[in-house]
């Protein structure tokens, strides 16, 4: 049987829901005997091929974000996020209370640790979004996998579910955070 061909992205994000994937324990040889893993975070692959699913945590806080978001979205069938980030905007969407201007301002001239700071300004800088938006606002996304990070149990379901040719809809108690 042909493996099911995974692309993952992390975008506004810190590396925790890609960890919560490891953290699945034994049952990731189970995972890695049916899934093939291409273009992720820690390959050098540089664009998305055409994949059965695609893996989003991160909000999406820029314009490079946007335009991956939107890229693997046209690579796969079937779009899961992962992370509060992907799925509600999470800390990241902490400076949507300020304007993008004032955002910049605080970080690059104002914050204590600056002295005579000023803001960035280069074609390989990837503008700001006005907004921090969870992956949704951007894109049609199949399945959300919340939690900051998301549980493995969750991450472990929801990729069953999809092996098993299910969109994955996580029960109740996987939604509980003790």
């Amino acid at each position: 049987m042909a493996k099911v061909k995974v692309a993952t992205s992390w975008l506004d994000v810190c590396a925790g829901c890609h960890m919560s994937l490891l953290d699945v324990d034994e049952a990731i040889i189970d995972l890695a005997n049916a899934l093939e893993f291409t273009r992720s975070p820690i390959t050098d692959i540089k664009e998305f091929p055409e994949v059965d699913v695609g893996i989003i945590s991160g909000a999406i806080g820029n314009t490079e974000q946007e335009a991956e978001a939107k890229e693997l979205r046209e690579k796969c069938k079937i779009l899961m996020v992962m992370g509060d980030c992907a799925c509600f905007g999470g800390i990241p969407s902490m400076r949507n209370a300020f304007s993008k201007e004032e955002v910049l301002r605080r970080v690059y001239i104002e914050s204590e640790s600056t002295k005579g700071g000023k803001i960035p300004s280069s074609p390989e800088i990837p503008p700001l979004l006005e907004k921090a938006l969870p992956v949704n606002a951007v894109v049609k996304v199949d399945c959300f996998v919340p939690g900051c990070p998301p549980r493995a149990e969750a991450l472990k379901y929801a990729l069953t579910e999809l092996l098993s040719g299910r969109i994955p809809v996580l029960p109740g108690e996987m939604m509980r955070f003790d």
